[in-house]
């Protein structure tokens, strides 16, 4: 859990916010002024149903977000990565639990303050409603991957969004980090871990893909990884 005596440095706008001095550009120029918080793999930034006092931006690590069933089971609605904000959804209290992957590193805004700045500078108002979009659109996705999508589909395109994250620019053979667990993967694609793990190792087999160390994996073949995944085929990347 956070500390209740972390001290953080508030951000300021000097001037008028007309004049445009230090006047924030994108969401993201909010987080500039604040330190930087440490959490360790385990460590949950905040729980299901805490008040929703914060909004934070993932500055370095992976984040998975989920939510218990009344049974105790765990369902994992989604991962977050570097640049991503975590809290923005409109409630006043946290809908899900968001928990450290691997060593994180994070800033905090006060919500309360986080609004007020959304307020005052009309530019950041559509920049918050296309954070809000993105997670219903991530919602819908998700549905879909569930219901429709069959076990080789679900986890091809669980790895495809990762390399969809990469730089757009960048042409050389996808290597994609892998810090979550397999039981991270099964409870996010709604499967056991048995059968992630027959996946994973059928599509190695087929040279689909290569395992690079205990984290990471080499995308050999991106356009039958897209057909696996059930999508629309892309361009093959150069090796």
């Amino acid at each position: 859990m956070l500390s209740q005596g972390t001290v953080l440095r508030k951000w300021s706008v000097i001037g008028n916010p007309s004049d445009g001095a230090d006047q924030p550009q994108t969401l993201e120029d909010l987080f500039q002024g604040q330190i930087e918080e440490k959490f360790d793999a385990g460590e949950a930034l905040f729980w299901e149903g805490d008040a929703a006092k914060d909004v934070f931006q993932l500055v370095s690590g992976v984040l998975r977000i989920y939510r218990i069933l009344g049974d105790g089971r765990r369902v994992i609605t989604g991962f977050v990565y570097p640049g991503d904000l975590v809290g923005v959804s409109l409630r006043d209290r946290y809908l899900y639990t968001a928990e450290a992957v691997n060593a994180v590193r994070v800033r905090r805004f006060g919500r309360r303050r986080f609004d007020e700045e959304v307020a005052r500078f009309p530019e950041l108002r559509p920049q918050l409603f296309a954070r809000v979009c993105d997670e219903m659109a991530a919602a819908q996705d998700q549905m879909v991957l569930l219901a429709r999508k069959t076990a080789e589909e679900r986890v091809c395109s669980f790895l495809l969004t990762i390399v969809r994250r990469r730089d757009a620019q960048d042409d050389r053979l996808p290597m994609i980090d892998l810090p979550m667990t397999r039981l991270d993967i099964a409870d996010y694609l709604g499967l056991t871990i048995e059968t992630v793990s027959r996946t994973m190792t059928k599509i190695a087999r087929a040279k689909v893909v290569a395992p690079s160390g205990r984290h990471a994996l080499a995308i050999n073949r991106l356009t039958r990884l897209t057909e696996l995944a059930g999508e629309i085929e892309e361009p093959e990347l150069a090796h």
